[in-house]
């Protein structure tokens, strides 16, 4: 809780708590998603603290799970770093929407509750009744999503640390099955999604044959090859969602 100049210390506290009632059921919700991360990275020959220490740091679900596959085709620092820019650089659009409704707070604060902005955070943040979104709300609202992220995905370590190795080497079909039930609800209602997924599939298995393109460069380079020529190319697709 963070004291702000335009209110007192009781309204400051009030939203406080309000922020973490508005954020525990982004926090219920990440139980599951964080816990099989951390299966996940167990199964990737990750440490718990390469785990945990990934949730501290990046905060991104979706992020995360691709930067473990990438991992795993033993990609290089660069091409994480990149991905995870351009997967989450919505969050710029994001932050910019919510200062217009932000109270005018030190811009070190801003940083901070800036950092926990998701697509779940950003939903109910923006939707909130709130006439002005102040830090302490954001702070409350933030932090629970975020502390759910963080010990359910060491938790998830935890507990896959215990299944037997056969079961723990197996983990790694998850991925590609949680992958596959994201992209099939999306894919029902968007043709576009469905020529995104299957242009950049084709294009990474094209480049899985030039050496240099093979790991994570294949990745970056067909996602944007296949976003930009599916805008281009596919019209109309609006009508179907």
């Amino acid at each position: 809780m963070l004291p702000s100049p335009a209110i007192s210390s009781e309204q400051t506290h009030g939203l406080w708590k309000k922020g973490i009632q508005a954020g525990l059921p982004i926090a219920i919700g990440y139980m599951p998603v964080a816990f099989t991360f951390g299966l996940l990275a167990k199964a990737a020959g990750l440490s718990l603290f390469e785990t945990v220490g990934m949730s501290i740091i990046v905060f991104a679900g979706a992020s995360q799970y691709i930067a473990l596959s990438m991992i795993a085709a033993a990609s290089g620092a660069a091409e994480l770093i990149l991905t995870t820019f351009i997967m989450n650089i919505r969050h710029l659009l994001m932050s910019a929407s919510l200062k217009e409704r932000a109270e005018d707070e030190p811009k070190w604060l801003k940083a901070i509750y800036a950092f926990f902005i998701t697509d779940e955070t950003f939903s109910v943040a923006a939707t909130s009744q709130e006439k002005k979104l102040t830090g302490s709300y954001l702070l409350g609202l933030g932090l629970a999503a975020y502390s759910s992220w963080v010990v359910f995905s060491g938790a998830g370590y935890v507990m896959g640390s215990g299944l037997p190795e056969s079961l723990q080497a197996s983990m790694g079909i998850a991925l590609y099955a949680m992958f596959i039930a994201l992209l099939v609800p999306a894919a029902k209602k968007s043709r576009k999604v469905i020529a995104l997924a299957g242009t950049a599939a084709v294009l990474n298995s094209l480049f899985s044959f030039i050496p240099f393109l093979s790991g994570g460069w294949g990745i970056i380079l067909s996602t944007l090859i296949a976003a930009v020529s599916i805008e281009f190319f596919v019209k109309g697709d609006e009508r179907n969602e």
